[in-house]
């Protein structure tokens, strides 16, 4: 696990700036009607004319700059034809590179107005991002923070993807640690200052179990139930966990 000095974690902050301001400006397009292709050349344009590179396109092979995953899906979607629709909940998962550093984060949306158990799936995962978020202090575990997203979802009959985990991130989109969003608390390596992790709950109404479709990057629930996915890229530091891909200061 590669600790990042402080000018580095500035660095990552500055691309997790452009992170949220895109993610922010997408989230405002969405609308019934509107193709998920839309949402895709938004998001690159205007990283573009912020300076940075949309980190997702072309990694791996991946061939948008965003990962749009509707309803069922869970991550990893492919913008393109599908029209969004009244009632539908929309993950948008997007990273930038900016001057060699990389920020990444996600956010769940309601397109029109959701159906009230849609609604409680949000905000029980975006409530889980922000319990895992706290749960990224130095002299922790990593098993604190999925402990929190299970502790978090779970009592409120939620299930929790075993399959997709958050990560390291700095000079690359993906570092090692791995960060699972289940655990025991106190298990796992010792978090500590200048680690940066990218915490990433997926969390199911059904069953936890997904399977990959035939475009071999879309992830959906087995079940066909729906999944919400919440992103922040955070450094642990001496005073507390720092959120980088915050708006402003």
């Amino acid at each position: 696990m590669e600790l990042k000095s402080a000018d580095d974690i500035a660095r990552i902050r500055d691309a997790g700036r452009v992170v949220a301001a895109v993610l922010a400006e997408v989230a405002r397009a969405v609308e019934p009607g509107i193709p998920t292709a839309e949402l895709d050349r938004i998001a690159e344009a205007s990283t573009r004319r912020k300076g940075a590179l949309p980190a997702f396109k072309g990694y791996l092979g991946y061939p948008a700059s965003l990962c749009i995953s509707v309803n069922e899906q869970v991550v990893h979607g492919i913008p393109g034809s599908r029209v969004l629709r009244d009632g539908d909940i929309v993950g948008l998962d997007f990273g930038v590179e900016l001057r060699g550093f990389f920020g990444d984060a996600a956010v769940t949306v309601e397109v029109g107005r959701a159906s009230p158990g849609a609604r409680r799936l949000v905000e029980a995962t975006k409530a889980a991002l922000g319990r895992a978020v706290e749960a990224a202090v130095a002299g922790g575990h990593l098993g604190d923070i999925g402990a929190a997203v299970q502790s978090t979802v779970e009592p409120l009959g939620f299930s929790v993807v075993r399959e997709f985990v958050g990560h390291g991130i700095g000079r690359r989109l993906h570092e090692p640690p791995q960060v699972p969003n289940f655990g025991r608390h106190g298990s796992g390596a010792r978090l500590r200052p200048g680690l940066v992790l990218a915490i990433e709950p997926m969390v199911n109404v059904g069953v936890p179990d997904v399977r990959t479709l035939s475009d071999g990057w879309t992830a959906v629930t087995s079940d066909g139930s729906l999944s919400a996915h919440f992103e922040h890229t955070v450094a642990v530091t001496e005073e507390g966990p720092r959120v980088l891909t915050l708006l402003g200061d």
